[in-house]
């Protein structure tokens, strides 16, 4: 991670959708090289550290085909795309064809221009990478078919879902072992030799475009998850697992990169150890999202090391809206959450403005929708104020309440801090208003009187030093109200 702040924000674009747009006042034949400055400067917000242009490899013809023909895709691309015209349709970006830019965005040398763009305003290009499987029309499948899980007539016979034709041999659409086989991509083999050393060249002319990279389903090529999955067809496991000898080769030559795993079932420590940088952090969305104050409490009480390593999100393109998935303002309070605790934080293109509806990955354009900017002027304060407040050690806190007023459970409270407290930050992840004492465990508070400021949304508060370092900070929350707060000694 040389040159990589400890806390990285990454904002997340949709790279077809938003170039479309583009084109719409810049002309039809717009590429990444021609996106003008002012539209580079004002991409991402304040606080941002790396781009991460998701979608900008070749997209399969054969997989635009299948999702063409495919009845239950058809009906969720005019659901989200309503007036939908068939130069919409653009194929999933995870039905990768070859791992060369798309000449529709400008190929490579386009690319070059947009890293410089960024670079120049001090941000870093993260870029895709999906281990598990590729296209059906992939050079690699007639090529080297002995990367791929291969099976027989007589399986394909009895599930022909799951496997397909190709070159006279019959090969496994690629899958995970929850959901039903994907159509339109082929299963690599994790065990296969060959497979790991071209994933690990793949991976390194990737990084020579790029100073990241996000792998898809990262945990499915751990030789447990693969051997779990494919059963028989997996074989014997090799001796050594599949990351630490791709991810081993990979540092020597781009030894400054940044390696992002998507990670479910919680498997982010297993991928940590096995040379990830950063793991989606699935679990702690799940519980802002759907669970109370102590879960996530209990989430947090992991070790510190575990958690830095740590990519926290409440929306991606896999995920529903933040606005529709955490309605009534609990949207805000889980933004305050994952913007200001350890780790790297991820923010998706159009989670600013209040988009409700999510785009599916196979569409280039996008729906017109209304923009909240009540909402913007609150992410970007927050996103700016964690950029700052995000430096020295993190403590998580306790809050005290009173046997009459339990509603202190519902409060969630953490701080920055070095040789003095600097920065405090109290979620109320609840529907009611809630009160309670935050326990603030420095002494070196006694002595002074300290002004308070919230980041967010601008109050001053005062208060004596000696009531805080005893009793505490009282708060008082209203429904998923948040501070975020700067200590200074008056």
């Amino acid at each position: 991670m040389t040159g990589w702040p400890s806390h990285p924000v990454v904002y997340e674009v949709n790279t077809v959708p938003w170039l479309t747009a583009l084109r719409q006042c810049l002309g039809p034949t717009t590429t990444l090289a021609d996106v003008p400055a002012r539209v580079w400067d004002e991409l991402a917000p304040v606080g941002t550290n790396a781009v991460w242009l998701m979608g900008v490899w070749e997209r399969s013809p054969a997989g635009l085909d299948i999702a063409r023909h495919d009845a239950a895709l058809q009906d969720s691309f005019r659901t989200a795309l309503p007036g939908m015209r068939p130069d919409d349709l653009v194929g999933s970006p995870y039905c990768v064809r070859r791992y060369v830019v798309d000449e529709r965005l400008g190929g490579p040398e386009a690319l070059a221009v947009a890293r410089a763009q960024l670079a120049r305003r001090g941000m870093r290009l993260i870029l895709d990478y999906v281990p598990n499987h590729v296209a059906p029309d992939h050079p690699a499948v007639t090529a080297r078919p002995d990367w791929f899980v291969q099976g027989t007539r007589d399986e394909r016979d009895k599930d022909p879902a799951a496997w397909c034709d190709i070159g006279g041999r019959v090969l496994a659409h690629g899958r995970d072992p929850y959901f039903a086989p994907w159509p339109d991509v082929v299963q690599l083999d994790a065990y296969n030799g060959g497979m790991r050393q071209a994933t690990a060249e793949v991976l390194g002319e990737i990084l020579s475009q790029c100073d990241g990279v996000r792998c898809d389903m990262a945990m499915l090529l751990t030789n447990d998850v693969f051997g779990k999955t494919w059963g028989a067809h997996a074989g014997a496991a090799p001796a050594e697992e599949f990351w630490p000898v791709v991810i081993g080769q990979v540092r020597r030559r781009h030894p400054g990169a940044v390696l992002i795993a998507e990670a479910y079932w919680d498997m982010e420590w297993t991928l940590q150890q096995q040379g990830f940088d950063f793991c989606y952090d699935k679990r702690l969305y799940d519980r802002l999202a759907h669970e109370d104050a102590a879960a996530v409490r209990m989430h947090l009480g992991a070790r510190v090391d575990y958690q830095e390593r740590l990519i926290r999100f409440i929306e991606n393109h896999d995920e529903p809206r933040a606005a529709t998935a955490l309605p009534g303002g609990r949207d805000r309070a889980a933004a305050v959450a994952i913007a200001t605790l350890p780790g790297a934080t991820l923010w998706h293109q159009g989670q600013l403005e209040g988009s409700r509806m999510q785009l599916p990955v196979f569409l280039g354009r996008r729906p017109d929708e209304p923009v909240s900017s009540d909402l913007g002027r609150f992410y970007h304060r927050l996103i700016a104020a964690a950029a700052v407040l995000r430096r020295g050690n993190w403590t998580l806190l306790g809050v005290n309440g009173w046997p009459d007023n339990p509603t202190h459970r519902d409060l969630l409270a953490w701080a920055w801090h070095g040789s003095l407290l600097h920065h405090l930050v109290v979620v109320n992840l609840s529907d009611h208003a809630s009160q309670g004492r935050v326990v603030l465990p420095w002494e070196a508070l006694r002595g002074h009187d300290w002004r308070l400021t919230d980041l967010v949304e601008g109050q001053v508060y005062r208060r004596d030093g000696a009531e805080l370092a005893g009793a505490g900070l009282y708060v008082d929350l209203p429904p998923w109200g948040a501070h975020v707060l700067a200590l200074e000694p008056r």
